[in-house]
């Protein structure tokens, strides 16, 4: 993010209409959070976003791309550095508005390709694994092994919280 507006941050070429970025905003879920703002579109922005959450941040950069329609996303872990709720926001926004769009997903979290038709598994920078995920999770792989090490550790940090 850059010095400047919420709105000039989203639209820095002026290509579309207010309503057109509210409906970004709203679809990426960060629409109520701006309205509550005093200056609403024209919300200041610090260089760098350093006055809005880490989360918020990767929201408005997902809000960007909502408004170009891009048919072609590289994401490079986008999740990295968020919180749960805001990784799920991510990934619902990305299932629904992106399930006709070719997405490159770079990640370290396992949540984060869960919806990939492809997976791509390097180990010390070799590729170790490529196939469907369907294919992966059936077959004694090492994605299924550090899917299972995932599901593991999230029902034992549930089961923590729920004590």
């Amino acid at each position: 993010m850059f010095e400047g507006t919420v709105q000039s941050n989203l639209d820095p070429l002026e290509e579309y209409t207010e309503d057109q970025i509210w409906e970004a905003l709203d679809q990426c879920q960060l629409g109520e959070e701006v309205r509550k703002k005093e200056g609403k579109l024209d919300s200041p922005v610090a260089e760098n976003g350093e006055n809005w959450s880490i989360g918020q941040r990767q929201l408005v950069c997902l809000g960007r791309v909502l408004l170009k329609k891009s048919k072609i996303l590289v994401l490079d872990e986008a999740t990295a550095s968020i919180d749960t709720a805001t990784n799920n926001v991510i990934q619902q926004t990305l299932r629904h508005h992106f399930a006709d769009c070719t997405v490159n997903t770079i990640a370290h979290w396992i949540t984060s390709v869960l919806d990939s038709d492809i997976i791509l598994l390097l180990d010390h920078g070799l590729v170790a694994e490529y196939d469907s995920l369907k294919r992966l999770l059936d077959k004694e792989s090492s994605f299924a092994q550090l899917a299972a090490e995932h599901a593991t550790r999230w029902r034992s940090v549930s089961a923590a919280k729920t004590m």
